[in-house]
């Protein structure tokens, strides 16, 4: 017997096979006090980050100092915009900046 497949085989000439997803990531409710919130994003804000990646970043290090993030544990996703100039073909804008031009004499 076969292990069931993940879908059909791409033809020969067509289209390429979709890559994988990233595993879904969990969902978890979580009550804070109105002012441990309050000061939880503040504290993100100033990192540029959302309350909710703050939150991630402090529970990967805290388990990072205890010796207890999981080895295959992967990086933060990256958030937001991608850096400028990280991919040549996405289109206007995404290169390096504009020369200034000087002002005619």
């Amino acid at each position: 017997m076969t292990a069931p497949s993940e879908g059909p085989a791409p033809e020969p000439g067509g289209p390429p096979a979709p890559r994988r997803a990233r595993p879904q990531r969990k969902q978890v409710l979580l009550r804070l006090d109105p002012q441990v919130y309050e000061a939880l994003a503040r504290w993100a804000g100033d990192e540029l980050r959302s309350a909710n990646a703050q939150i991630e970043f402090l529970i990967r290090r805290a388990l990072a100092e205890a010796g207890r993030l999981p080895k295959d544990t992967g990086p933060m996703p990256r958030r937001g915009r991608p850096p400028r100039g990280s991919d040549p073909g996405a289109g206007p804008g995404t290169g390096p900046p504009p020369t200034p031009r000087t002002p005619p004499s």
